[in-house]
Formats: structure tokens, C-alpha cells, sequence
């Protein structure tokens, strides 16, 4: 157990979105949103204060993960990566975020872990987020003034830095719809599940046949932010997905990050494996889409 002791705030605990982003118009930069709690409060053991804290844990009906075949997944704000373990819709329509979930953390962290709350935390190790990021995820932020959605590439504006504004909060997650023949996959390199990733990957091909129409790959852990490459994604689209081209991948991949050494893994070893782990997954994927379509 952590000997550390949290700095003095106080706890809002709002009953509706509408009190809750009143209080966040008010009290802006002062104040900090909190959810499950797992990435906030480690950081206020550490160094991260916050004068206000406004809990959502008495907000009804944000606890969701809805499906529809037009619009896609629906995931709200206090809704859990645990819940998506569970979720019929993600099982059968988003492997890679399932794949995802499936290696988040441990258990009991899980259950209280909300995906919300791993987009918003921005860590470039974030296993929902880099799934998300592929995906084709939007988050949406509602104020007083009204909602917007922001997508996912847009949101992370630097290392643990993103585009929402102090008097917003994160009321939903939204993926797209998958195609007819729409295959995608995720993966992580870590020593065991309870440590962060040293590089992690995700796939997403919408195919037609054995050609791929168009592919969003998204890594993380190789830059300030989980990055897409629009180069990679560009050398597959239109194309077919055979042994010479994913060679050419493999090539391509390390030329799109800008890993750094730090504690779990070091640049060399993440721009050596980063070719390898997106071309197994762009077959991974692939493999996927074909199930699908039949």
C-alpha cells in the first residue's frame, strides 16, 4: 500500500450532467473530473493537484455501451473496461478493443477503470486508446453551452495534454460502425498485464475480397501521443494484402515514430519490433475481415 498521502481537495458530487458542467463553467482549471479513479489518484500521490474534485458517480444513465449497426458503439462516460469484457457488440463487431480490454490492467482494476477515463488520461501507453484510435472513435464533450465531438486523432494534444476545456466533460465515446467485411486487431509488448505497455499496436482493414479499401493503424508508446501512420495506412489502401507488401510494412513503420528510452523498454528495441508487430496484425486483421464476410 502507498505511504504517500493526498493533497487537500474538496468533493462535489453532482446528481446531473447539467449541475456538473455548471460547476465545471465555475470553477474551470481548479477543478478536476473523477471518475473511477485509478490513473487520478496515483496521480495525486505523486505530484498532480487539484483544488476541487467533482465526482460522477451519482450521474445516472452514463454507465452504457450501446450498439447500432449505423451509428456504432456507443460507450458513456462511467461505463467500465470491464463492462466491454462483457459487451455482446464488442465481442462480435471490435476484436481489437476487446483484445484490448482483455490485457488492461488487472481485474479489479478493470472494474473500476472507465474507457472514458483512459482516452482522457492520454498516456501514450493507453491500451483502450490506441484500439480506439484505430477504430475510428469520437469524443464527445458537452459544456453548458452544448456538445461537440472531437476525433480521437484531434483529441491528444501532447503527452497527458487533450482538447478538452475546463468546462467540459466527456459524457460518451462513439466508434464507428464496422463495414460488411471489416476486420481489426490489437496487441501489446509488456513483461506481465499489471505493467504499462513498452509498445502497442492496433489494426483496423475494411476489405473486399483479398484488397484492402482503406486501413487505420495506430501505435503507441513510440511518441508523445498514440500516433496514426498515414504512410502505412497509405501503402495498403487499394491494395492486396500479400507477403511483399507487408515485407515493405515492416520497412515503413519505424520512419513514422519517434520512440525514446525510458524505463521499460529502450528507442533500438521499439523501432526494431514496431515493423513486425503492425505487420502481424495488419494479418491478424485481415484473417478477421475474412471471417466477417463470410
Amino acid at each position: 500500500m502507498s505511504s504517500r498521502i493526498l493533497p487537500n481537495f474538496d468533493l462535489l458530487v453532482p446528481n446531473t450532467i447539467a449541475e456538473t458542467v455548471n460547476l465545471l463553467a465555475h470553477y474551470k482549471d481548479r477543478a478536476a473530473v473523477i471518475a473511477g479513479g485509478t490513473d487520478l489518484v496515483v496521480a495525486m500521490k505523486m505530484n498532480f493537484e487539484s483544488e476541487i474534485l467533482i465526482s460522477i458517480s451519482e450521474l445516472s444513465g452514463l454507465d452504457y455501451i450501446d450498439f447500432d449497426s449505423e451509428s456504432g458503439l456507443h460507450i458513456g462516460a462511467k461505463a467500465t473496461v470491464s463492462q466491454l469484457l462483457q459487451n455482446d457488440a464488442v465481442k462480435q463487431h471490435y476484436p481489437a478493443l476487446l483484445q484490448a480490454a482483455d490485457v488492461f490492467a488487472t481485474p479489479q482494476i478493470r472494474t473500476a477503470a472507465t474507457v472514458a477515463g483512459n482516452v482522457l488520461r492520454g498516456s501514450p501507453a493507453g491500451d483502450c486508446s490506441c484500439a480506439l484510435m484505430a477504430l475510428g472513435a469520437r469524443v464527445v464533450l458537452q459544456s453548458a453551452e452544448g456538445t461537440r465531438e472531437v476525433p480521437i486523432e484531434d483529441f491528444w494534444t501532447g503527452y497527458n495534454q487533450n482538447a478538452r476545456r475546463a468546462d467540459e466533460m466527456a459524457v460518451e465515446i462513439i466508434v464507428d460502425a464496422p463495414q460488411a467485411a471489416t476486420g481489426s486487431a490489437f496487441r501489446r509488448m509488456t513483461r506481465v498485464n499489471e505493467d504499462l505497455a513498452k509498445l502497442n499496436g492496433s489494426v483496423r482493414l475494411d476489405m473486399d475480397g483479398n484488397i484492402c479499401r482503406s486501413a487505420r493503424i495506430a501505435m503507441g508508446c513510440v511518441g508523445p501521443t498514440t500516433l496514426r501512420l498515414p504512410k502505412t495506412e497509405q501503402l495498403l489502401q487499394g491494395e492486396e494484402i500479400t507477403d511483399d507488401l507487408l515485407a515493405h510494412v515492416a520497412d515503413i513503420v519505424p520512419t513514422e515514430i519517434s520512440p525514446i528510452d525510458d524505463k521499460r523498454s529502450t528507442a533500438e528495441y521499439r523501432l526494431m519490433v514496431s515493423g513486425v508487430v503492425i505487420k502481424r496484425l495488419i494479418e491478424q486483421a485481415a484473417a478477421a475481415a475474412s471471417t466477417v464476410a463470410k
